[in-house]
């Protein structure tokens, strides 16, 4: 038999899943995250007409597909110190960063959040308690357990199933397991690190890697319902924790290239899942208002 720290789990639109979650929650709660998700995937796709018209200078890594991810996160995991990387334009707007900021951040301008210096995958922006880094993967993590341990504030870190085979990755674990420190670890999972999956570069999965260090952990689909209740439930049973959230990038890791559909859609999929909840009218202006607000806002 195959010892559990060697397995790794099979990807699926509905890893986790539990029926009727999404009922669970609000209609408040669904047209606000929905509303967030929409916003950041308007936002993304026209940077994405931006980058390809060679007005973005630096590669972006866009979270196309994985927008409905941070939408989750920010309506029930607030007043979090945050720190992300790669694929983190969605964390930023969610949790409230000015738009155009970022905008001109990616455009290289010093009006943008980290004064053009940054790009787009250290995003840095103390107004909304988020934090850059050098860009090396995975430094992040170990950088929000120091901040977690120095403030013993509740810590928000995001990182990729590529930056957890880094060295940092292992010891910060360690480190909050053996502290009891206040740190959500979130892995956003795209079974691809660049264009080699997961197979192919380690047997283990984050997800009991954590396990077997004290910390409570869960591998789960990128359903924001799903999302949203695995966070309220470790939130509440204390952190630290962490959360692999299984999930698909439309486009390359970097630019805004395809090579084909990813597994699934998980946005035609929350559009489903509004209209199953009777809100599909709100969903609907969601959408308008979005696609008008990014339009606006990348005509400069």
């Amino acid at each position: 038999m195959t010892p559990l720290s060697l397995t790794l789990p099979k990807r699926s639109a509905f890893m986790g899943q539990r029926y009727g979650v999404a009922e669970t929650f609000p209609k408040a709660f669904s047209t606000a995250m929905f509303r967030a998700g929409v916003r950041t995937r308007a936002f993304e796709l026209c940077a994405a007409e931006a980058y390809d018209a060679k007005k973005i200078p630096v590669p972006i890594y866009l979270c196309l597909g994985q927008e409905f991810n941070s939408a989750a996160l920010s309506c029930v995991a607030d007043d979090m110190q945050i720190f992300a990387q790669h694929r983190a334009h969605g964390i930023y707007l969610a949790y409230g960063g000015e738009p155009e900021a970022l905008r001109d951040e990616l455009l290289g301008l010093p009006s943008g959040c980290a004064k053009g210096m940054a790009g787009s995958n250290a995003i840095h922006c103390p107004a909304i308690n988020m934090y850059g880094h050098s860009g090396l993967m995975g430094e992040q993590v170990s950088i929000a357990v120091g901040a977690a341990l120095a403030s013993n504030k509740p810590t928000l870190t995001i990182f990729g199933d590529a930056s957890a085979e880094e060295d940092y990755i292992y010891p910060a674990l360690g480190l909050a397991a053996s502290r009891k420190l206040p740190v959500l670890f979130i892995c956003e999972d795209n079974g691809l690190s660049i264009l080699t999956p997961v197979s192919t570069r380690r047997t283990w999965s984050v997800t009991t890697l954590a396990a077997s260090l004290g910390i409570p952990s869960v591998d789960i689909a990128d359903d924001p319902w799903l999302i949203a209740s695995e966070v309220q439930t470790k939130v509440l049973c204390g952190l630290p924790a962490l959360i692999t959230i299984h999930t698909c990038r439309d486009v390359w890791h970097a630019g805004t290239g395809k090579d084909g559909a990813p597994e699934w859609d998980r946005f035609s999929m929350v559009l489903q899942q509004m209209r199953d909840l009777d809100l599909e009218q709100e969903a609907t202006q969601a959408l308008c208002d979005a696609y008008a607000w990014a339009k606006g806002l990348w005509t400069y």
